[in-house]
């Protein structure tokens, strides 16, 4: 696995709206010490000038997440997209909604959505699903992501924390995926003084990180991104924390 750790865009969402909002945010992961990232929930920034914004700042696009009609209505696009900026894993961040949450919405989902990933592949690029916790749902004593994985031939981008989330030992589903898992998601777990949990900054919270990055490394996977929906403060010290403690882990 890279030892590069990166950062998922989405965690600064808000400022990477603008193509100048997103030359700050460069800068700011580039001062942090981060190398790589992952394109996601950013605005309407051409292809060209974001390939140009990564090469000046040094940060390297090892993954997207884009919409579903990017991939059933914009494929070329998307393609080229992809292609201009160097980034060979397109991923998508969650089933869409109009599908139903059973065996049967997800089977329909996979049927929609093969010839895309197939195209992808024959375009030298890698279509990968991220996971959220409903793909745990069981239906007739049958996990959805499941369903996924024996039913298509999609790759993976694992969030360990939704895998806790829904009650999955990480490490068990990382070496289960094995090399479909290609981009995995850092964001730990930690319990509220209300009995409820939230996101956290990676090792601050409950996760066992030793074994999660070396199930990663035996699975094959390509490369880690931290990730933060929800920070309590500036999401970019959140970021900070979390790299300055994947450093202690060998990371850089």
């Amino acid at each position: 696995m890279d030892k590069r750790i990166g950062a998922q865009l989405y965690t600064v969402r808000e400022y990477t709206q603008t193509a100048e909002a997103m030359e700050e945010t460069f800068q700011k992961l580039k001062d942090i010490g981060y190398q790589t990232i992952q394109l996601s929930a950013v605005g309407p920034v051409p292809a060209e000038q974001v390939k140009l914004l990564c090469e000046k700042y040094s940060l390297e696009p090892v993954c997207t997440h884009k919409g579903a009609k990017d991939y059933l209505e914009n494929l070329e696009e998307t393609i080229a997209y992809h292609k201009t900026i160097g980034c060979n894993v397109a991923g998508l961040g969650a089933m869409p909604g109009e599908y139903p949450r059973t065996a049967e919405g997800m089977r329909k989902f996979i049927k929609d959505f093969t010839p895309a990933a197939a195209a992808l592949k024959e375009a030298g690029l890698s279509f990968a699903y991220h996971n959220h916790a409903f793909e745990f749902i069981k239906d007739n004593g049958k996990f959805l992501m499941d369903i996924l994985l024996e039913e298509s031939d999609f790759d993976l981008i694992l969030d360990v924390y939704w895998l806790s989330f829904a009650g999955i030992n990480p490490v068990d589903f990382i070496l289960k995926a094995g090399p479909r898992a290609k981009i995995i998601h850092f964001k730990d777990l930690a319990v509220t003084q209300q009995n409820t949990v939230e996101m956290a900054e990676v090792m601050e919270g409950n996760l066992n990180w030793d074994k999660i990055i070396a199930a990663c490394e035996e699975a094959g996977c390509l490369a880690a991104m931290v990730e933060q929906d929800i920070c309590k403060g500036d999401p970019f010290d959140s970021l900070k924390i979390s790299y300055n403690n994947l450093k202690t882990k060998g990371f850089c």
